[in-house]
């Protein structure tokens, strides 16, 4: 199921972001719970995958995309993409951008596989690397 997120929900989410995310943003994780960040959890039980958006319509910044490490490539982070997609569109986004690092050839290819396409190269976007914006347009909803 995939719902929006709880204040309940907010210790599950930390353990997620501190493990899954090289540089993860624990302030935005704070303010997103409670809005207008939007933040969307995957839950098989308990939270095991969350994205965080901030939105600036008619763009949504997918700031944060994460699955807990032990439920990885079980297709929940597929699921979730398919669901905030699915959201995004309906409520009229056009367009979703994120961030990736350059050489991080696994997310780069999930994103890849949801039509998402670079934009744009981020020469020492991380503490450690390059990063590049990644875009995808909605269309109209179904």
């Amino acid at each position: 199921m995939i719902r929006e997120a709880r204040p309940s929900d907010e210790a599950r989410l930390r353990a997620i972001q501190t493990s899954a995310l090289d540089e993860p943003w624990p302030e935005l994780l704070d303010v997103g719970i409670e809005g207008p960040p939007l933040v969307l959890v995957l839950d098989a039980g308990e939270p095991a995958a969350y994205a965080l958006v901030v939105p600036d319509r008619p763009v949504a910044y997918l700031a944060e995309f994460a699955v807990a490490p032990a439920m990885q490539s079980q297709g929940l982070g597929t699921a979730l993409m398919e669901g905030l997609l699915g959201r995004l569109r309906e409520t009229g986004f056009e367009t979703v951008r994120l961030t990736a690092r350059e050489d991080d050839e696994r997310a780069r290819s999930f994103y890849d596989g949801f039509g998402f396409s670079k934009a744009e190269a981020l020469p020492d976007h991380y503490d450690d690397g390059d990063g590049v914006l990644l875009v995808r347009e909605l269309g109209r909803p179904e």
